[in-house]
C-alpha cells in the first residue's frame, strides 16, 4: 500500500475538469444493478412493469398503509442509517398492483429463488472470470426507506474475485450478487404527523444482478468506459431488461482528502465524468473549508490524507466543536409577525413555528449561490445544511449568509440577530415548520455542521435531477453510508448448493459475444447497418431462426420495424407476402391486425384480398403503367429518368394495392423505352 499523501492537495475547486485525479488520490468504484428479464425472484408473479403515475393509478388498485422500524442486524447492532431513517418518522402506502400478491405485501413467506434468474448469474458471474460461492445463502438488508414492504432486501451473495476486461486495463469484480429490486416512488406528500411516501408494489421483487467493481478505476472518464463495459457484458445474455430503469449505476467515489461517497442515480452514462469530478470539487473544497474553520478555533489541522487521521485527535476536536456549537434552538415567530413573505405568512398562520438555531463562527462560511466555469453550482456549506434539513421532510431552511431575500427583509434578520444575541462573525439558520419536524431538521443541520470541522463522512447521495435528467451533475445528501450491520440471514429462503456440475454446464453454455454474432451475421444477405442493427437490437436470434426460408434483406426490414410483434407472425406475413398474395406496403399493418392472433398463411391472405392488400395482376399492372407514362409523354421526354418520383406516385394512386418493386422496375423500363 502506498505511503500517505504528505503535500496539499493542488487544484481550483471551480474548475472541476482541470482537476487531476492522480494527483488528489483518486479512488473509484463501480455498482451495477441489472433487472432480469424473469419474473419475480421469490413469488413467481410476472415481471410486468405498468405506466402509471399518482394521479392514473386504476381505482380498484387496492392500497395499504404501513410504518416500518429498524431491526437489529446480525451482531445485534442497528445499522445507522437504520436508526436515521426511523428519526423520520414516516409512514409508507403500497398502492396493489395486478402483480403483487401476499409475499409482495410482506403477509406471506417468500418462495425459492426463481431457477432462470439463478443461471442468469451464474452466466454473467462466469463471462466476468468470478469465482462462485459453493453455497448460495440468502441474506436480509436492511432497508427502512419505505421501498421494500418488509423493511429489508433480499440479496444473495453469487460470485467474488472476477475481473473485467476495459479499453484502459483490467478492473476487478469484487462481488456479484442476486437481489430483488425495490418498489417504484409515485409521490412523497407533508402531513402533521411527518411525510407520506406512497410507493407502486410492480416493481418490487424483480431479480437485480448487483455487481460490485475493485476500486480500479482510473479516472472518472474510465468510470465511464467501465459502466459501459459492464453493460455489454450484462446484454451479452440476451436475458437482461431493456429501456430506461433497467440499469443503474452506483458510483463510489473518494480522494485522498475526503473519504467514500457513495452517488446513485446515474443513469445517463454520459454524465458520469461530469458527476464524478464535481464530487472531486466538492471533496476538495469541503477539506479546505474544515482547515480554515480549524484555524479560527486554533485547533489541528487536518492531514491531506485521510489515512493519517488519529481517531484521538477527531475526538479531541469534534469536543471543542461540539463546545462551541451547541445544540440551542429559539423560537423566533413573533419577530416575523409583521413579515410580509408570502411563505412565512402561510406558514406561521398555518400553526408553523419558526425555529432558528444559532452558529458561532459561522458567518460568511454557509455561502451563497456561485455557479463554476462550466455553470455547475458550487459546493458550498449552506447547501449540505439544507440537504440534511430536507431529510427531516422539510422544504428547506434559510441561513444568514443569504438573508435578506424571499421575502425576508433586513429588520427580520436583526430582530433574529437581537434574540440569539450574535456577533458580526456568527450565523444562523431558520426553518419553518411543525415544531417538531423544525427541531429535527435543525438538529440534523446542527450535527452536519459540526461535521464541517472534519473530512467528509462517509454517505449515500444522490444526483440531483430536474425533469427526468440530472440538473447540473451535482449531488445532494441521501443517508449515512450503510454498515455490515444491515445485513442478517433469510431464515425462510433454504440455501442452494451450487456444485461443479452445475458450474461447468454454464460454462459450457455461455452466450456468443458481440463479435461473434457480427461475424455470424456476415453470412447472411443483407447490409452492413441491417446486420449491426440486428445484433445492436437484439434482433439476430430472431433473425436466424427463420432466415432459411426467407429473403434475407425482405426478413431483416421485416423484424427491424416490427421488433416487438410475434417473430413467427412475422414470417408468415413475409411468407404471403412472397407467394404474391400480399403486397409489401401492407405488411406492416397485417401484422399490427393480427398481433393477438395466430392466423394459418389462408387466413392472412384472405384478410389481405378483403382489405385491398392483394397485389394488381402483373399483366394489368404494365398496361395501366405503359398508359400513364403514353399520356404523360412530354414530360417524360423533358425529366427523363428524373420523371420516375413524380409518376411512381401517380401510378400507385391509379393501381392501388401493388409491390413497390414491382411497379418501380415496370416503370423504369417504361420510362427507358420511350427514351429509346
Amino acid at each position: 500500500m502506498a505511503e500517505p499523501r504528505t503535500t496539499e492537495p493542488v487544484g481550483q475547486v471551480d474548475d472541476a475538469t482541470a482537476l487531476s485525479p492522480e494527483q488528489l488520490g483518486f479512488m473509484c468504484g463501480i455498482e451495477v444493478h441489472q433487472q432480469l428479464a424473469t419474473g419475480k425472484l421469490h413469488s413467481r408473479q410476472p415481471g410486468v412493469l405498468y405506466d402509471v403515475t399518482i394521479d392514473t393509478v386504476p381505482s380498484d388498485w387496492k392500497r395499504f398503509e404501513r410504518k416500518l422500524r429498524a431491526a437489529r442486524g446480525e451482531g445485534g447492532a442497528i445499522d445507522i442509517a437504520a436508526r436515521f431513517e426511523t428519526r423520520r418518522n414516516r409512514s409508507f402506502v403500497y398502492v396493489q398492483s395486478p402483480n403483487a400478491g401476499l409475499i409482495e405485501l410482506d403477509d406471506q413467506p417468500p418462495l425459492g429463488h426463481d431457477r432462470n434468474a439463478i443461471q442468469i448469474s451464474l452466466t454473467v458471474s462466469a463471462l466476468l472470470e468470478a469465482k462462485p460461492v459453493s453455497l448460495l445463502q440468502t441474506m436480509r438488508k436492511t432497508v427502512v426507506d419505505g421501498s421494500n414492504t418488509g423493511g429489508f432486501q433480499r440479496t444473495s451473495l453469487v460470485a467474488t474475485d472476477g475481473v473485467l476486461h476495459t479499453e484502459d486495463g483490467p478492473v476487478g469484480i469484487d462481488v456479484l450478487c442476486l437481489e430483488e429490486d425495490s418498489a417504484r416512488k409515485l409521490d412523497t406528500f407533508a402531513t402533521e404527523n411527518g411525510e407520506q411516501v406512497i410507493y407502486n408494489l410492480d416493481r418490487l421483487g424483480l431479480p437485480l444482478i448487483e455487481i460490485a467493481t475493485a476500486p480500479d478505476v482510473l479516472s472518472p472518464e474510465h468510470a465511464q468506459v467501465t459502466s459501459m463495459a459492464l453493460g455489454r457484458v450484462l446484454r451479452q445474455t440476451r436475458r437482461v431488461r431493456r429501456g430506461l430503469g433497467s440499469i443503474r449505476q452506483d458510483l463510489n467515489v473518494s480522494l485522498a482528502c475526503g473519504d467514500r461517497v457513495e452517488i446513485k442515480g446515474c443513469q445517463d452514462l454520459n454524465w458520469i465524468p461530469r458527476i464524478i469530478r464535481l464530487e472531486m470539487s466538492r471533496q476538495l473544497h469541503f477539506y479546505r473549508l474544515a482547515n480554515d474553520l480549524r484555524s479560527s478555533l486554533q485547533l489541528p489541522l487536518l492531514p491531506p490524507d485521510r489515512r493519517s487521521d488519529d481517531a484521538t485527535l477527531e475526538a479531541t476536536v469534534a469536543s471543542a466543536v461540539a463546545n462551541h456549537l451547541p445544540l440551542h434552538l429559539v423560537d423566533v415567530s413573533t419577530a416575523f409577525a409583521s413579515c410580509e413573505s408570502k411563505m412565512v405568512s402561510t406558514g406561521l398562520s398555518s400553526g408553523h413555528t419558526m425555529l432558528s438555531l444559532p452558529l458561532a463562527g459561522l458567518s460568511g462560511k454557509i455561502g451563497s449561490k456561485t455557479l463554476d466555469k462550466e455553470g455547475a453550482q458550487m459546493p458550498r456549506l449552506g447547501r449540505e445544511l439544507a440537504g440534511a434539513a430536507k431529510l427531516a421532510g422539510v422544504k428547506g431552511v434559510f441561513h444568514s449568509d443569504e438573508l435578506p431575500a424571499y421575502g425576508i427583509e433586513q429588520e427580520h434578520v436583526d430582530l433574529v440577530r437581537h434574540e440569539l444575541s450574535l456577533t458580526e462573525d456568527d450565523g444562523f439558520i431558520l426553518c419553518l415548520a411543525p415544531r417538531w419536524q423544525a427541531e429535527l431538521a435543525l438538529e440534523s443541520v446542527l450535527q452536519r455542521a459540526r461535521m464541517a470541522w472534519h473530512r467528509i463522512r462517509q454517505e449515500v447521495r444522490n444526483v440531483v435531477v430536474k425533469k427526468g435528467a440530472p440538473e447540473d451533475g451535482t449531488t445532494g445528501p441521501m443517508r449515512p453510508l450503510p454498515g455490515g450491520a444491515r445485513m442478517y440471514p433469510e431464515t425462510d429462503v433454504p440455501p442452494i448448493v451450487i456444485d461443479a456440475e452445475l458450474w461447468k454446464a454454464t460454462l459450457a453454455t455461455l452466450p456468443m459475444s458481440d463479435e461473434e454474432r457480427s461475424t455470424r451475421m456476415s453470412d447472411y444477405e443483407v447490409s452492413a447497418d441491417q446486420a449491426k442493427q440486428l445484433v445492436a437490437r437484439e434482433l439476430d436470434d430472431v433473425f436466424v431462426k427463420h432466415a432459411e426460408t426467407l429473403p434475407h434483406k425482405g426478413w431483416a426490414s421485416v423484424v427491424l420495424e416490427n421488433d416487438e410483434a410475434d417473430p413467427e407472425l412475422c414470417a408468415k406475413v413475409l411468407k404471403v407476402k412472397e407467394q404474391g398474395d400480399i403486397t409489401r406496403e401492407s405488411m406492416n399493418e397485417i401484422i399490427a391486425a393480427f398481433s393477438e392472433q395466430q392466423p394459418s398463411m389462408e387466413e392472412i391472405a384472405a384478410y389481405g384480398e378483403a382489405n385491398g392488400y392483394k397485389p394488381a395482376d402483373a399483366g394489368d399492372l404494365a398496361s395501366t403503367i405503359q398508359s400513364i407514362v403514353q399520356e404523360r409523354a412530354d414530360f417524360v421526354k423533358e425529366r427523363g429518368m428524373g420523371a420516375m418520383g413524380p409518376l411512381m406516385g401517380v401510378v400507385m394512386q391509379t393501381v392501388g394495392a401493388a409491390d413497390g418493386k414491382v411497379v418501380s422496375a415496370l416503370l423504369r423500363q417504361a420510362i427507358q423505352t420511350m427514351m429509346e
